[in-house]
């Protein structure tokens, strides 16, 4: 065999680095169009359609047993301290449901990037079966320590693993009527919060509470079942390594907003939490506690549900300031001044439903407007992480005040607390709008 000259060796080289050029341009550009695929699946929602209602009514099912439970912790705070706990003081016993409440938003911060990595479809199934579990086990509790590690330790943790999939996968299926979609699905945690309290109300005095509590576990184990069946994510799942990020507190728009949220989540907490204990505190009856916490989620149900659809069209935060204005308004004009009147009472809860639910509801499309739709759930979950903090003190917090100056200063606290929420959500709008007010902007 005849060696090759030096010409036809450099000329073999030469193929050699051509023929690997071309193979690595031909696996590029397979990346790109790869990454372009999924930029086009990214960007293009189907905004209706069969799938993705069917996502939207998994959602309202799964959120009515998270949301829902979390939405009657007034009840289960009332009925605590006239049974159970009955030698607890009031704010001591707000720590068990405070704690509930503090790990259902805290534990977003780990769920959230689990569920951009992975998808729903694990997280839920598990924190389904769990939280299940948790009303079951909740029924045969007996001890402050006990009702804290199941309701406060099991149930924050599977509560957080049902309600972060089943908010941020409705950002999947929709953009423009992203508002709409999360109001329909909320609803669904009112309906919770109005089923619940009446359940409890009417199966407590015939059966006692451990039956009660397991009928509650029986029927959010069917609803949570289907509700796993509906739930099904669209964009392809992230591909690097979840976990806590600070990249989102980089954003002065986040970090205003999620200071708007941190007070608005005391509000809410302290509203949940604490109507039972005011109106008993004003000489109602233990059926008025009862009732207006149905009364609150139900008005807190049209909240979600109205506001869901004006955000869409007159911009997620101009909604979102208004209803936190016209609230505070309310606070001290109705509740302050004429909160022991129980008609009064019940008119005023309707309305403090209605803004508490609408400003919860807004919460995840106020997000995925600042950020990618693949981040939503990292976002949200910071979001969740600083404003459960919130809601850990507010209960505790609340109780320790009504019981020490009276029911009327706790709702001045109440009120201020609203008031620093626009304060901050106010700065919020300004930086997205890039620090150039402007009022008739859809935002």
């Amino acid at each position: 065999m005849s060696e090759k000259t030096p010409q036809q060796q450099v000329s073999d080289g030469s193929s050699r680095l051509e023929r690997g050029d071309r193979l690595s341009n031909i696996v590029t550009d397979s990346r790109e169009t790869i990454d372009s695929t999924n930029k086009e699946i990214e960007d293009v929602y189907p905004e209706g359609g069969l799938r993705a209602w069917l996502v939207v009514a998994g959602s309202f099912l799964t959120l009515f047993c998270s949301l829902g439970m979390q939405s009657s912790i007034g009840v289960l705070q009332a009925h605590w301290e006239s049974d159970q706990l009955k030698t607890y003081a009031p704010g001591t016993i707000g720590w068990i449901t405070s704690v509930f409440v503090y790990l259902n938003m805290c534990l977003a911060v780990q769920v959230g990037p689990m569920f951009d990595k992975y998808g729903p479809r694990w997280i839920l199934l598990i924190g389904s079966l769990l939280f299940s579990l948790t009303m079951f086990l909740l029924g045969s509790c007996k001890t402050y320590y006990q009702f804290i590690l199941c309701l406060g330790g099991l149930g924050g943790l599977s509560g957080a693993m049902v309600t972060t999939p089943s908010m941020v996968v409705l950002s999947h299926w929709f953009n423009r009527r992203r508002g709409m979609a999360t109001g329909i699905a909320m609803v669904g945690a009112s309906l919770g919060g109005i089923a619940v309290p009446l359940i409890l109300r009417s199966t407590i005095p015939a059966l006692g509470w451990g039956w009660a509590l397991r009928i509650v576990g029986f029927i959010f184990l069917g609803l949570l079942s289907i509700g796993n069946i509906c739930i099904k994510t669209r964009l392809p799942n992230k591909q690097k390594k979840g976990g806590f990020s600070l990249q989102s507190f980089k954003d002065s728009r986040f970090v205003w907003f999620t200071a708007a949220q941190f007070f608005g989540q005391i509000v809410l907490v302290a509203g949940l939490g604490l109507i039972p204990s005011y109106a008993i505190a004003q000489g109602f009856s233990s059926d008025t506690s009862f009732y207006l916490m149905s009364v609150y989620n139900g008005g807190a149900a049209v909240g979600r549900g109205l506001s869901g659809f004006v955000c869409d069209r007159f911009g997620r935060f101009n909604t979102m300031a208004t209803i936190m204005a016209i609230t505070t308004v309310f606070i001290f004009v109705i509740w302050y001044p004429f909160g022991h009147y129980v008609g009064v009472l019940y008119a005023f809860v309707v309305l403090m439903g209605f803004g508490t639910g609408a400003i919860l509801c807004l919460i995840p499309v106020c997000i995925a407007q600042m950020c990618k739709t693949e981040e939503v759930g990292q976002w949200l979950g910071n979001c969740y992480l600083i404003i459960s903090h919130g809601s850990l003190v507010a209960v505790p917090i609340g109780g320790q005040l009504l019981k020490a100056i009276g029911p009327s200063n706790l709702v001045i606290f109440i009120g201020a607390m609203l008031a620093a929420s626009f304060t901050c959500l106010s700065i919020a709008r300004w930086a997205c709008l890039g620090y150039h007010w402007k009022w008739f902007v859809t935002m």
